[in-house]
Parts: structure tokens; C-alpha cells; sequence
């Protein structure tokens, strides 16, 4: 198979990460008999420093051309709040994924066996293994709605900020997680708040209707509150949960601590016939940027999850994934996820060490 992919180096770290990545995805492809095309991509405060703003004119369509797009990791204070929307990093991560109508972000937050003791659970809840889906709708919602700023006579200043959402947004979403169970372990978890808020209303009674069509799926609904609480009381209860835009930023930031490292977890955005865009869920770290001391397995992870949604190879991701565990069962640690004590390697040495693992398999 020929492969062409879009890579989004970014700021920080991100160039270090994707790095690896890349010769990790080679690695793959030499193993699998694969070609693989890479198109180097602007986009973050690198573009604003490049051409003056983050998201430069064609980006969108030089994505759209590739069959994937792998992204590092955008920002830094450089490019903060006070510069204006064209510039800031987090302007062009938004753009770029309502521009390939990527609505569905999926976040697993699997605790690898060999990192059970990072866990900051208890002993006993963390041995019941952890490993669920979080299923963000990535779009619509508040993140999106129409924003005011306007004075009153007797509060001050006054802001809004509109949740808004349509039958069509959930239905798609929601049709993506009850899928993405038949493909695991056959429950899906709606998170709502649907006791105070209308549009809450709405996503229950389509995701409802939703579940009448796959019996075959356990589903139920919980509230964000109660789920906030049972993501830390017992988080093997869940296989795939999927959530609104607000609510799915909090809780699968939640979902990711309770695996002990946020280094550890990939994440993907696709839609329906765009290429789908990889990523880890960290930032972009400008404190050690250059350093040699970034974990890549987030970004080699989110590779694997590349081959399983975008490619349809679930060998190649399965090889990628085993190759990490295995890494990190020998005790390889780079220095994020190394405890007190412990003697810790680097990026680049990490990612020698996941390819060569992977070539052994």
C-alpha cells in the first residue's frame, strides 16, 4: 500500500516527537511491505512566526490531498492570549479540524501494563485495568457558538457564550461511539447534563433513539458530574464514552491521569472521508524543547492508532503497540514517566529502541 501523509511538526516538542514517530512508522512500513510519502505541513506559532498567522492560507488543502495527518503539538507562551486570534496556535487547531469536518475526537485512555504502578488510584481499582474510549464531539457546542460582550448599568461587563446543537451533530457523533463498541467490548456511556440543560435534553433523546438501533450494544446515560466521579472511583466500569465538545475536553484530561502519564496517550480526529488527523494529547512542553528529554510514545501511539482507523491495518497497529508495552516492560523510561531514583533515557532513544522492538516481532 501507498501511504501519503501530512506531517504537522508544530512548536515545542512537537518536532522532537514526530520525529520518532515517523521513524517508528517507517519501521512499520518496511515491516508490512508499505510506502510512505510524507508533506511537511505549517501550522501553529511556528506559522506565525513563519508568515504571521498560525493557520496560513492552503492549509486545509494540503491535508485534504494526504490520506493522514500527524500533528506533534502547537503553542507556547510566545503565542498567548494577547496576540490576536490569526496568531494564536489554539485559533488554528480549530480551524483546521471544523475545515476537514472532523467532529469525532477519540481519546483511549488504556493503563499499559507495565505503568500500573503510575497510576494514582488506589492499588486495587487499578488492577482492574483500565481501558476506555473517550468519544468527544469535536465541532459544535459551546466552543463554537456565537460569543457577546456588552456593558450593564448595574453588573459591569457581561459575556455569553452560545451552546448550540443539532440533531444531525449528534446523531453522527453518536452513531461513531455505538460503532466503535461493536469493534470492543459493546457498551456505550452518553454523558450529559441533561437535569438543567436543554441542549443536554436534545443529545439523550437522540442518543436514545440511537440505542434503539443496536441492541447489541449495552447503553446508559450519566450525568458529567456523577461520571467525573466515577472516572476516579472505577474507571474499568466504561468501554466507549462519548460526550459533547466542553464536557469531553474536561473529562478525557481526567480519563488521562488516571493512567498514571498524559505522555502516554494518542488521540485521533476524523470524519466522514477526510483524512483523519493524529495526535498526543499533550502540549507542546517549551521548557525542555531541544533537550532530548520529550516522551514519544504518545505520538508513536497515535501512529498505530493512524494504521487501525485511517488505514484499516489492525496488524500494524497491534505490532506498534506490542513493540512499546514490550519497551516499557524491559523498564525503559524516559524522564516523565521514570519514579524518583530511577535512571531515565531520552526521546530519540526511546524511539531507537520501539523501532528496534518492532522490527523483532
Amino acid at each position: 500500500m501507498n501511504y501519503k501523509i501530512a506531517l504537522i511538526r508544530g512548536d515545542g516538542i512537537g518536532p522532537e516527537v514526530v520525529n520518532e514517530a515517523v521513524g517508528v512508522l517507517d519501521a512499520a512500513a518496511a515491516k508490512f511491505g508499505h510506502h510512505v510519502e510524507y508533506v511537511d505541513v505549517l501550522l501553529g506559532g511556528c506559522a506565525t512566526d513563519a508568515v504571521g498567522k498560525s493557520y496560513p492560507d492552503g492549509t486545509a488543502e494540503r491535508c485534504r490531498a494526504c490520506d493522514a495527518v500527524l500533528l506533534g503539538a502547537v503553542g507556547g507562551p510566545r503565542w498567548g492570549a494577547d496576540k490576536p486570534a490569526e496568531q494564536r496556535p489554539e485559533t488554528a487547531l480549530l480551524a483546521i479540524r471544523k475545515d476537514l469536518g472532523l467532529y469525532a475526537n477519540l481519546r483511549p485512555a488504556t493503563l499499559r501494563p507495565a505503568m500500573a504502578e503510575a497510576s494514582p488510584l488506589k492499588k486495587e481499582t487499578a488492577e482492574k485495568g483500565i481501558d476506555l474510549m473517550m468519544v468527544r464531539e469535536l465541532t459544535g457546542g459551546i466552543y463554537f457558538g456565537q460569543r457577546g460582550r456588552y456593558e450593564t448599568e448595574d453588573r459591569g461587563t457581561e459575556c455569553t457564550d452560545l451552546m448550540a446543537y443539532s440533531e444531525k451533530e449528534i446523531e453522527r457523533i453518536g452513531r461513531r461511539a455505538f460503532e466503535l463498541a461493536r469493534l470492543r467490548r459493546h457498551k456505550v456511556s452518553s454523558v450529559d447534563k441533561a437535569n438543567v440543560l436543554e441542549t443536554s435534553r436534545l443529545w439523550r433523546s437522540v442518543m436514545h433513539r440511537l440505542a434503539a438501533e443496536y441492541p447489541d450494544v449495552a447503553y446508559e446515560d450519566v450525568l458529567v458530574d456523577n461520571c467525573a466521579m466515577q472516572l476516579v472511583r472505577d474507571p474499568g466500569q466504561f468501554d466507549v464514552v462519548v460526550t459533547e465538545n466542553m464536557f469531553g475536553d474536561i473529562l478525557s484530561d481526567e480519563a488521562s491521569m488516571v493512567t498514571g502519564s498524559i505522555g502516554l496517550l494518542p488521540s485521533a480526529s476524523i470524519g466522514d472521508g477526510a483524512p483523519g488527523l493524529y495526535e498526543p494529547i499533550h502540549g507542546s512542553a517549551p521548557d525542555i524543547a531541544g533537550q532530548d528529554k520529550a516522551n514519544p510514545i504518545a505520538t508513536i501511539l497515535s501512529v498505530a492508532m493512524m494504521f487501525r482507523y485511517s488505514f484499516q491495518r489492525a496488524e500494524e497497529a497491534q505490532a506498534i503497540e506490542q513493540a512499546v508495552d514490550a519497551v516499557l516492560a524491559e523498564g525503559w523510561r524516559t524522564p516523565d514517566i521514570a519514579r524518583q531514583g530511577e535512571s531515565s533515557i531520552g526521546t530519540r532513544e526511546m524511539g531507537r529502541r520501539i523501532r528496534e522492538k518492532l522490527s523483532e516481532l
